[in-house]
C-alpha cells in the first residue's frame, strides 16, 4: 500500500501513547515524528515543514484543565498558519474540544482512540486542511498583488529630470480629485501615468475603467460609455452598464480622445458637465461620480484653434496638464528600462538573464526612439529571443533608421572629415538594424575595421 505524502507530528508526555501512534501511522504516512515535550515545539518547527500536528492537550504540569494544550495550540498558529492541528483529550471533555475548534484547531480526537479512528480523522483533516491551504496561498497571492499595485509609482521607471519633474506633479494632483490631460507621443506611457494617479489617489480602492477611443466606432460610442437598454437595438438582448457606469466612485481613462468627431465631443462634455449618463433607450439619468484622466498624442491645441476640437471641452478636461517626455529627452532611463525589460522577458521565456554589451548600450542610448518606451519594449523582447548569446550585442537589435531632422543637416553641411564618418557609419549600421557584417561590407571595410571605428566613435 503507498504511502500518503504527508509530514505527522506527535506531542503527547505519554511514551506509550507516542510509540503505539507512531508505529501505526507509519504504515500509512512518509514522515511520522514524535517528541514528548511540548518545549520543543518551535525547534522542531523550525526545522521541518508539518502537515498536520496531533497535540495531547494536558500535560503532567496540568492535567485537567487543557490550558497547556491551547497555549501551544496558539504557538503553533502563530508559527505556522497553514498546519492542520488536532488536539488529543483524554478525559471527553467536549467542551474543551470545541473552545479548540474555536481557537484554530482543525479536528480533535478522544483517547482512547481505536486506529481506524485515528486514522479516519487524520485522513478528514489533511483533506480539510488542504483547502485551506489552497485559500490561504491565494489570499497572499491576492495581499502581494494588492500592496504591489498600492504603491502609486511602482511601474514607473526613470530617474531623468524630465520623470522626476512628472512624477512631481502626479504626486500633487493625484490626491485631489481634478480632471487630467496626459500629453505625449505614442509609446511614451501615458496609460501608465494614469493608473500612478489612480492609485495614489482616494479612489485607490475602486475601479480604473481605461477607455481606447481610438478603437470604438461612432455608432458603438454611446452604447460603450453610456449603456443600453434591453431592446435599444438589434442585439441588445439585456440591459447593460456603459464604461461610465462602470467606473463609478473609481477613475475613468479616455485615451486618444483627440480621436473624437464633434458630435461625439457634443455627447461626452454633456455627461462631464451634468456627471449623469442616460443609456441608450432609456430617458431616465443615471448619476456618475468618476475621476476623469484623458490623454492624446494629438496637437489639441492646434485642433482648437482649427476647429477640429471644441474648446469648452478641452477647458472642461485639462485643469491640470501633464507632458510626457519622449524617449529621447530622458536618455539617462535607457539603462533603467532596458534592465527592466531583460529581466521581464528572460524569466517570461524561461532563459538564462542576459545583459547588454557595453557597446550595445551606448547604441541604444544613441537611437533616436520614434517609438518610445513601447519600441524600445520591443527591441528588448525580440533580443532576448532571437540572441543566442548572454550578452546582447549591437546586433541583436533590430532598430527603425529614421533619424532626426536635425542628425541630417549635421551630415549635409559638416565638413569635418571624421564627424562625417561617424555619421556614415551610424547610418549604414542602423539602415541594416545593426548586422555588423552587412554595415562593413556597404562600407567597404573589414567587420574589425568597422568595430574599431564603432569604439573609436562610442557609437
Amino acid at each position: 500500500m503507498a504511502k500518503t505524502d504527508a509530514r505527522i507530528l506527535i506531542i503527547d508526555d505519554d511514551e506509550d501513547v507516542l510509540l503505539a501512534a507512531k508505529l501505526y501511522l507509519k504504515q500509512h504516512f512518509k514522515t511520522v515524528n514524535t517528541d514528548n515535550d511540548p518545549n520543543n515545539i518551535p525547534m522542531l518547527l523550525k526545522n521541518q515543514n508539518y502537515d498536520l500536528i496531533l497535540l495531547d492537550m494536558n500535560f503532567s504540569r496540568d492535567a485537567t484543565s487543557g490550558q497547556e494544550g491551547f497555549y501551544w495550540l496558539n504557538k503553533i498558529l502563530e508559527m505556522d498558519p497553514t498546519i492542520a492541528v488536532v488536539l488529543i483529550t483524554a478525559y471527553g471533555d467536549i467542551e474543551l474540544a470545541v473552545q479548540g475548534i474555536k481557537e484554530g484547531a482543525t479536528n480533535f480526537l478522544l483517547k482512547p482512540w481505536d486506529n481506524k479512528k485515528l486514522l479516519a480523522t487524520i485522513d478528514t483533516t489533511l483533506e480539510v486542511n488542504r483547502s485551506k491551504k489552497e485559500v490561504f496561498d491565494l489570499k497572499s497571492k491576492q495581499k502581494f498583488l494588492m500592496e504591489q499595485g498600492d504603491q502609486p509609482f511602482s511601474q514607473i521607471i526613470g530617474q531623468s529630470d524630465p520623470m522626476l519633474s512628472v512624477l512631481t506633479t502626479v504626486q500633487k494632483v493625484a490626491r485631489t480629485d481634478a480632471n487630467i490631460l496626459i500629453l505625449g507621443e505614442n509609446g511614451t506611457g501615458k496609460e501608465v501615468i494614469a493608473r500612478a494617479v489612480h492609485r495614489a489617489s482616494p479612489r485607490k480602492d475602486e475601479v480604473f475603467i481605461s477607455v481606447d477611443l481610438g478603437a470604438i466606432s461612432e455608432s458603438l460610442f454611446e452604447s460603450e460609455l453610456f449603456g443600453y437598454k434591453k431592446g435599444a437595438f438589434t442585439d441588445a438582448k439585456e440591459d447593460r452598464a456603459g464604461r461610465f457606469e462602470a467606473a463609478n466612485k473609481g477613475t475613468i481613462f479616455l485615451d486618444e480622445i483627440g480621436n473624437l468627431s464633434m458630435p461625439l465631443q457634443s455627447k461626452l462634455l454633456s455627461v462631464l458637465q451634468n456627471r449623469k449618463v442616460v443609456r441608450l433607450g432609456s430617458v431616465k439619468e443615471v448619476p456618475v461620480d468618476v475621476r476623469l484622466v484623458c490623454a492624446t498624442n494629438m496637437p489639441l491645441y492646434q485642433m482648437v484653434e482649427e476647429g477640429k476640437f471644441r474648446q469648452d471641452l478641452m477647458y472642461r478636461i485639462n485643469t491640470v496638464e501633464i507632458h510626457l517626455p519622449p524617449l529621447r529627452d530622458r536618455v539617462e532611463d535607457i539603462p533603467l528600462l532596458v534592465n527592466h525589460f531583460l529581466d521581464m522577458y528572460c524569466k517570461k521565456y524561461k532563459m538564462p538573464m542576459k545583459r547588454l554589451h557595453a557597446s550595445t548600450l551606448k547604441r541604444l542610448e544613441k537611437h533616436h526612439w520614434p517609438g518610445n518606451i513601447r519600441e524600445l519594449q520591443h527591441a528588448v523582447e525580440r533580443a532576448v529571443i532571437m540572441s543566442e548569446s548572454n550578452v546582447l550585442q549591437p546586433n541583436d537589435f533590430f532598430l527603425s533608421t529614421q533619424e532626426k531632422q536635425e542628425t541630417d543637416k549635421v551630415v549635409t553641411t559638416n565638413t569635418n572629415l571624421e564627424a562625417t564618418e561617424k555619421m556614415l557609419i551610424s547610418k549604414v549600421i542602423d539602415k541594416h538594424g545593426g548586422n555588423i557584417s552587412k554595415a562593413a561590407k556597404e562600407l567597404g571595410i573589414t567587420r574589425a575595421s568597422l568595430y574599431r571605428r564603432i569604439e573609436k566613435y562610442e557609437l
